[in-house]
C-alpha cells in the first residue's frame, strides 16, 4: 500500500555529462557506417559527375583567381590555367581556430552533506533524504513513504499485530537499503504513537534492529509536537500573529498554539509554541472505535463530540483568545487529512503536492469539503484518486476531529501543508550541525 506522499523527485548532485569532443559510444559507430555509404554512393554516381566537371571548367576558364597568402597580402594573379592541364589537387582545408580549453579539470563542488529523517507512525513509515540548500531551506534528494498501517487493531487488543508489524518491517527494510547506499552525516529515525502505547512496541523495535539494521527511538508527545511545529515554519507568514498547528495522526493528534505577537520573531517558530496538547486519539484509533466504512451523520456528530471532551480537558486552550478575531490568525493543519480535503476541494485527478502544499482555504470551503465526504458511501470515497482505498475508512474519522478543533478555536482561514514530523527533523538537524551557519552565528 503506497502513500500519496512521495516526496520530491531525486536528482543526482554534481552529475557531469560526457565531454562533448568524444564520441558517444555507439554514436560513433553510426556515425562511420554513413560515412561509408555516402562514399560507395558517390562512387556509383561518377560518371553522371564528369559532364558537370567539365561544364565547370569552361565556365572557370579565363577566370583569374585569387588567394590570400599566410601574411594576409594578394600576390600576383596566376597565369591562365592550361585547358590541357589536369585540374590542381584541391588545398587542404585548415581548420578554424578554437578557443583554447584548459587540460586542468574542473575542481569539483564541495559535497554538500546528507541528512535523514524517518517517521514511524501508526499509519505510515516515510522517510526523507535531504542536503541543506538555502538559509533555512533544503533540498530532498530520495524520499519514500508507504501506508503500512502499524496501529491496526491497537485500540482494541493494546499490542501491535503480526500482520502489521510484518507490513512495517518490510517497509523499513526498504528505507535502511536507501540509508546504507548513501554516505550519511546525521540521521533521525523516530516512532511515534503505536510503539509509544503498544505493549510490544519496543519488542517490535528490537526486531526492527534485527531484521532492517535500523535502530529506532520512541519519542514523546512534546517532542512530536515541536516537530511538526518546526516542520511548518516557512507556511507562516511574517505578519501572522497566531497560529493553532494540528497534526492529526493514526493514533493520536497533536495540537501545538503559537503566539508571535510577544518580542522577536524566532528563526525556530517552534520556540513560540505557548501551549500544546497530544489527544490519545487518531484516524486509525477512532474509526475502529466507531467504524470507518459506514458513517452515518449520528456516527459523524458521536466522533466528532468525543473529541471534543477531550478538548474540553485542555488547560491551555486559551492562550491565544488574544489574536482569534485577528485575521492574522488562522489554522495550520498538516495531516493526511487536510491535505486529502485540499485535493478533493480542487478536484485533482491525482494528487499532486505541489499544489496541495501551502494551499489555503476558506471556513466555507472546508465546510464544503467536509459536508461532501459526509454525503459519499464508502465506494465514492475509494473512487476518488485523492482518497482511494488505503484512507477511505479513515478520511471521516479525520473530519471529526478537524471539526472539534475547528469548533474551539474558529478560524476564517486554514492553510494546509503537506509536511511534518521528517521536515521538522531535517530543520533541527541541519540548523543545530550549523548548515546555515552566517556571520558566525547559528541558525
Amino acid at each position: 500500500m503506497e502513500d500519496h506522499d512521495t516526496g520530491a523527485g531525486a536528482s543526482a548532485v554534481g552529475m557531469s555529462g560526457a565531454s562533448p569532443t568524444e564520441p558517444a559510444g555507439p554514436s560513433a559507430g553510426r556515425f562511420s557506417r554513413h560515412a561509408g555509404a555516402h562514399a560507395k554512393h558517390a562512387d556509383n554516381q561518377g560518371e553522371n559527375q564528369k559532364g558537370k566537371t567539365r561544364k565547370r571548367r569552361k565556365r572557370r576558364r579565363g577566370r583569374k583567381v585569387f588567394a590570400r597568402d599566410a601574411n594576409g597580402a594578394i600576390p600576383h594573379a596566376a597565369p591562365a590555367a592550361n585547358p590541357a592541364s589536369r585540374m590542381p589537387e584541391p588545398a587542404p582545408i585548415v581548420p578554424q581556430p578554437r578557443l583554447p580549453v584548459s587540460s586542468v579539470p574542473r575542481p569539483t563542488q564541495h559535497e554538500l552533506p546528507v541528512f535523514a529523517a524517518l517517521d514511524l507512525g501508526t499509519n505510515n513509515c516515510r522517510l526523507l533524504v535531504a542536503v541543506p540548500g538555502r538559509h533555512g531551506q533544503f533540498r530532498v534528494i530520495d524520499a519514500f513513504s508507504r501506508i503500512v498501517r502499524l496501529g491496526e487493531g491497537l485500540s482494541a487488543s493494546g499490542r501491535l499485530g503480526q500482520a502489521a508489524m510484518d507490513r512495517a518491517v518490510e517497509a523499513l527494510k526498504v528505507c535502511g537499503e536507501k540509508l546504507r547506499n548513501r554516505k550519511i552525516r546525521k540521521a533521525r529515525l523516530i516512532a511515534t504513537e503505536a510503539c509509544r502505547s503498544a505493549e510490544n512496541g519496543v519488542e517490535f523495535l528490537e526486531r526492527v534492529e534485527r531484521e532492517a539494521g535500523l535502530k529506532l527511538e520512541i519519542i514523546d508527545r512534546q517532542t512530536e509536537a515541536r516537530l511538526a511545529v518546526s516542520g511548518c515554519g516557512s507556511l507562516v507568514e511574517r505578519d501572522t500573529r497566531g497560529v493553532v498547528l494540528f497534526d492529526i495522526g493514526g493514533g493520536s493528534s497533536e495540537i501545538a498554539l503559537i503566539d508571535l505577537t510577544r518580542g522577536q520573531r524566532s528563526p525556530r517558530l517552534a520556540n513560540h509554541i505557548v501551549s500544546w496538547t497530544s489527544l490519545p486519539v487518531g484516524v486509525v484509533s477512532l474509526a475502529e472505535r466507531f467504524g470507518g466504512r459506514t458513517v452515518t451523520r449520528e456516527t459523524f456528530s458521536a466522533m466528532v463530540d468525543d473529541v471534543a471532551m477531550r478538548l474540553k480537558a485542555f488547560d491551555g486552550r486559551d492562550r491565544l483568545a488574544h489574536v482569534l478575531a485577528s485575521p492574522q490568525f488562522h489554522l495550520l493543519g498538516t495531516s493526511g487529512t487536510v491535505t486529502t480535503l485540499a485535493g478533493v476541494h480542487l478536484d485533482l485527478e491525482r494528487y499532486d503536492r505541489r499544489r496541495v502544499d501551502g494551499l489555503w482555504m476558506d471556513r466555507m470551503s472546508v465546510d464544503r469539503m467536509v459536508e461532501k465526504l459526509i454525503g459519499w458511501d464508502f465506494q465514492q470515497r475509494v473512487a476518488n484518486p485523492c482518497i482511494g482505498a488505503d484512507r477511505a475508512d479513515l478520511v471521516l474519522a479525520g473530519c471529526a476531529i478537524l471539526e472539534a478543533i475547528r469548533g474551539v478555536w474558529p478560524s476564517e482561514r486554514l492553510r494546509v501543508a503537506d509536511r511534518g514530523l521528517r521536515e521538522g527533523i531535517l530543520s533541527e538537524l541541519m540548523a543545530d550541525d550549523g548548515v546555515w551557519r552566517h556571520d558566525g552565528r547559528r541558525a
